[in-house]
């Protein structure tokens, strides 16, 4: 069956992976500093994870007139996100090419990760439909389409290079420590952290791991095990409304432009 996001992007188990998609984002300098500098993310997490939670429903899901709503708020948003190289700095811009195709590449293999341990390996066809899809995310905005790595071997070849030069800086693992560990926020968000922190960690390369100061262990690594298994047994069997709540509130949010 050629299923492909649309059948995939609406589970609501994929926000597990939030975290670990934030901080693989951050951890790249040119995304990192600019959320460092620009961003308000730390204070309002919820917000932005909503925004951006939006915007790829409304990709996905939504009509012409809520995708060409969702990029207008995404361009307001970047067009501040924006700094000259100098002395100190190498630059970075929000509406870089580069940028965000790393940050829609972590967005799908994130996806992708949470997905399979929820509901086992893909098949290639599947996989292949899902890959495809992704793009779309990125040039929506300024990503040129020929930027998506052309199939899911060249993906890797890219995923894997850009991993081993990941390092997280003083910026980044600041933005994370105020992302992982909320100050303020509504009661409830402050409760589930810790377990969002351990998802997070587990999810994680050992590299950026260690760089992010998130303590890991063999009885953390067999907890986490345990933990993925049994999400796969409880949560395909929930009803769909539940599964897909939040898509279907985010979209609502949106409106029916």
């Amino acid at each position: 069956m050629d299923r492909g996001l649309a059948d995939m992007g609406a589970e609501g188990i994929l926000l597990a992976g939030a975290g670990r998609a934030i901080l693989l984002q951050i951890a790249n300098p040119a995304v990192g500093h600019g959320v460092a500098e620009h961003s308000s993310f730390t204070e309002r997490p919820l917000d932005r994870l909503r925004g951006t939670l939006t915007y790829v429903y409304a990709v996905v899901y939504g009509t012409e007139g809520q995708v060409a709503a969702v990029r207008r708020r995404v361009n307001r948003a970047h067009a501040p996100v924006r700094r000259a190289p100098d002395q100190t700095s190498s630059g970075y811009s929000a509406f870089d090419a580069d940028s965000q195709l790393w940050v829609v590449a972590t967005l799908y293999d994130t996806a992708i990760t949470i997905y399979e341990k929820i509901y086992g390996p893909l098949d290639d066809e599947t996989a292949d439909a899902m890959y495809r899809d992704y793009a779309r995310l990125g040039t929506v905005l300024q990503l040129p389409p020929a930027m998506w790595p052309a199939d899911r071997a060249a993906f890797a070849d890219y995923w894997n290079g850009r991993l081993q030069s990941l390092k997280a800086n003083d910026d980044a693992v600041r933005v994370a420590r105020g992302l992982l560990h909320p100050q303020g926020g509504p009661v409830w968000y402050r409760v589930v952290m810790p377990f969002a922190r351990f998802l997070t960690a587990g999810l994680l390369p050992d590299q950026l791991r260690n760089d992010f100061g998130l303590a890991w262990s063999a009885r953390h690594t067999r907890r986490f095990d345990l933990t993925m298994r049994s999400l796969s047994v409880v949560y395909p069997r929930l009803p769909q409304r539940i599964r897909h709540w939040f898509k279907n509130y985010c979209l609502g949010q949106l409106g029916t432009a």
